[in-house]
Parts: C-alpha cells; sequence; structure tokens
C-alpha cells in the first residue's frame, strides 16, 4: 500500500527557479514584519498592564492587537501546515484538500476560459493566419520549417521497416484486392483514357525508345534474325535477311511514332476500346482478367517486389531530406515562402483559414473542453501535498502576511474602540 502510494504522486522540482528564490525572500521580510508587530504588540501590553488612565487605553489596544495577530497567523498558517505542529481540525487545508482544489480550479476554468465563444473570438481577433503568413514568409523562418520537417519526416520513414511494408501488402492490400472485382473499374478507366486520348503520349513513348534502340543495335538484331535463320541457308542470305528486316522494323517504327493515324496506332485504339467495354460488359473477360489478377496477387514475387520499390523509394527520399542544398529542400522552402506570402497579403485566405481554426477550437472546447480542463485536476491530484502547499505560500504567502499585519492593526484599534466604549 505504501508503495502504491509513493507511485500514486510526486513531488515538483526541488531546485527552487530565480523567481521563487526572491518570492522566499520578501516572504521571510513580511513574516519578520508581521511577528514583530506582534512581540511590539506583546511588550506594549506587558508594560502597560497595570497602568491606569491613558496606559489603560494602550493596554486594552496591546491586549486586542495580540489576539488580533494570534488569530489571523493562526488562519494563515492553518492553510499551509499545522499551527505548531499541533493536528487541530480543519488545518493543513491545501494538503489534505489539494484534490478538491484541483477538481475547483478546473471547474473554474471551464467555467470561465474554455467557452466556445470566447475561444473564437480571440482566435479571430489574434489573425493568427496572418501572423503566421509573415513569419513563414521570412527566408530563415521557411528554412527552420523545412528543416524540422526534413528530420521528422526522415525519421517516420526509418521507422517503417520491410517487415512493415510487407504485413501492409500481405494482410491489408492484397485481401482487398482479392475481395473487390477490379475488371469493371479498370475497363472504366481504359474507355476514359482511349477516348480522351490520353494514352497518345505512352505510345510515343515507348515507339521513340524502341526506335533508338533499333537504331543502336543493329549488330545485335542481325545476330538475332541469323540465329533464328535455317542452318542449310548461306551467310550472305543470311545477312542480307537480317539487314532488309532491321531496315524494315525501324522504318515501321519511325513511322508509327510520326504518324498520329497511323493503321497500327487506329488498330491499338479499336483493341483497347475492346477490351474497355469487355472489361465492364463480357462475363468472359472479366473472369479471365480477375484470374490473371488473383494469379498475380498470389505470387511470392510480389512482396519482394513491393519491399524492394520501397527501400528504394524510401532512401531515395531520405538521402534528398538531409540534402540541404538538394532540389526537394529548395523547392520546399519557396513553397512555404509562397504560402506564407500569400497568408500575408491575400485577407480571403488567411480569413478563412482564421475562421476555420475558430470553428475547429469552437468545437473542440465545445465537447471536449471539459475533457481538456481534466488534466488540471489530475495533475493536482498527482503532486506531492507538503510540497504543493509549500510552493503555494511561495506564491501568495507574502500577500497573506499582509493578513496578519491588518489584524495586529485592526485588532489594536478595535480593543481601543471597545475599551473606550466600556467607560462611557
Amino acid at each position: 500500500m505504501a508503495d502504491s502510494a509513493e507511485t500514486s504522486s510526486f513531488a515538483m522540482p526541488a531546485e527552487l527557479s530565480g523567481a521563487d528564490l526572491e518570492r522566499r525572500r520578501g516572504l521571510r521580510r513580511m513574516r519578520i514584519v508581521a511577528t514583530s508587530l506582534l512581540g511590539l504588540a506583546a511588550v506594549v501590553f506587558l508594560l502597560t498592564r497595570d497602568g491606569e488612565g491613558a496606559w489603560g487605553y494602550v493596554n486594552a489596544g496591546a491586549e486586542a492587537a495580540m489576539v488580533g495577530a494570534i488569530a489571523d497567523w493562526f488562519a494563515v498558517t492553518a492553510l499551509f501546515k499545522h499551527p505548531l505542529g499541533l493536528p487541530i481540525p480543519h488545518t493543513a487545508i491545501i494538503p489534505k484538500r489539494k484534490e478538491s482544489l484541483g477538481d475547483s480550479l478546473q471547474e473554474f476554468v471551464v467555467d470561465n476560459f474554455l467557452q466556445s465563444d470566447v475561444v473564437s473570438e480571440r482566435i479571430m481577433s489574434a489573425r493568427v493566419a496572418s501572423r503566421a503568413g509573415a513569419w513563414l514568409a521570412d527566408a530563415g523562418h521557411a528554412e527552420r520549417v523545412v528543416r524540422s520537417g526534413s528530420r521528422i519526416a526522415a525519421h517516420g520513414l526509418r521507422r517503417i521497416s520491410s517487415d512493415d511494408v510487407a504485413a501492409l501488402v500481405q494482410e491489408a492490400l492484397v485481401p482487398k484486392l482479392e475481395a473487390e472485382e477490379l475488371s469493371p473499374v479498370v475497363g472504366q478507366l481504359l474507355g476514359e483514357v482511349v477516348e480522351e486520348g490520353a494514352h497518345t503520349g505512352l505510345v510515343d513513348l515507348v515507339t521513340g525508345e524502341l526506335h533508338r534502340w533499333l537504331v543502336s543495335h543493329e549488330i545485335e538484331v542481325a545476330a538475332l534474325v541469323e540465329q533464328r535463320a535455317p542452318w542449310w541457308t548461306p551467310q550472305w542470305v543470311d545477312e542480307r535477311v537480317s539487314q532488309r528486316l532491321h531496315l524494315e522494323a525501324v522504318t515501321w517504327v519511325k513511322e508509327i511514332h510520326d504518324g498520329l493515324h497511323h493503321p497500327a496506332r487506329r488498330t491499338l485504339d479499336r483493341w483497347l476500346a475492346t477490351l474497355a467495354h469487355d472489361l465492364q460488359h463480357d462475363p468472359d473477360t472479366r473472369e479471365r482478367a480477375e484470374r490473371l489478377k488473383n494469379r498475380l496477387l498470389t505470387q511470392p514475387q510480389l512482396i519482394r517486389s513491393s519491399i524492394s520499390i520501397w527501400d528504394s523509394l524510401r532512401g531515395a527520399l531520405i538521402e534528398a531530406l538531409h540534402d540541404d542544398d538538394g532540389l526537394l529542400r529548395r523547392r520546399a522552402i519557396e513553397e512555404v515562402q509562397a504560402f506564407g506570402r500569400r497568408l500575408e497579403s491575400d485577407p480571403r485566405i488567411s480569413g478563412r483559414l482564421d475562421e476555420i481554426a475558430a470553428e475547429v477550437a469552437s468545437y473542440t472546447v465545445e465537447h471536449y473542453g471539459h475533457e481538456l480542463a481534466t488534466v488540471i485536476s489530475a495533475t493536482v491530484k498527482r503532486w506531492d501535498g507538503v510540497e504543493t502547499s509549500r510552493r503555494i505560500e511561495l506564491h501568495v504567502g507574502r500577500d497573506l502576511q499582509f493578513i496578519r499585519i491588518n489584524g495586529t492593526v485592526v485588532g489594536g484599534l478595535a480593543g481601543l474602540v471597545i475599551h473606550t466604549l466600556t467607560h462611557l
């Protein structure tokens, strides 16, 4: 039970800050002043206890001043500890009732600060977006943001291991793709691509690369043809045939690349359009496509290829993020500065972002304000009671000593007035 009690609370930092040390010195000075007034009242009372006439009034005032000083000393001390170490009931209030004090402080914050309209109005008046834009527009600030973001992104990329990628592909993506029929979706996308001619650039790229390869690898093409030729044909015939085939292939590919209306292109368009239609409406084509999809998804090489692609991509990204003079970092800094300038100069964008921030804050406070404020009561409950009392006393104890001083002065005046009225 003792161990559990120790783990359920903790003491505040033992070392005092410079401000706390100054507060402690001020508290000691005010304690000396208040105690000195009590001592002065006691000395005056002793010296005038047998006096008559005017000294009787002084004695009555000193006696009442002592009573007021002692009463207020007791009241102030009882807040933080047991007076004279005696376990008097209803003393050491803060150490004993810190939990309820934490709850009361929490309710006070919720009722007076965590109000949706107050938070929303404060955010709108602060013009957070415009100020953030001015800050981001500065080159040094933008570089700092990108540098910090790059470190975080690189750290996050390193944390994603190959096993995580394999588990994602094998346990999440593959079962989802196997369960979903993708043929209609692929067919619809393919149909839109063919209809808009978006595949033309890909055909140009493939034919252009193929033409360059054929031109620069004439010897390899000739060797391949000669290997496929019958054994009984003369060598010079094989060479002439290979040269002719190479020339025709180069010419044909060049014509496809340069001619947007080449018959081969139109044939490819018709085939792709038919395939797109069949993938959406023909049961046999859809079934074959699904079987092909399942065979691809069940290939062991799929996992290894996914991991290999991820490792290559991750390595390239991490290297680019660490390169201070790299294109990625420079581009990111430029975009951050441009975004900051837009926030600073365009009141529509900054105003809209302020509205969004205010709405988010208002919603958060309205629905989760009480839960957010529980951190106050939870933190106070975990504090050590004695140390909490000492810290609170450092902050308010100096002002509380004025209660003792006022009690001494007011008590003395009240005693003088009572003594006067009694004689009258």
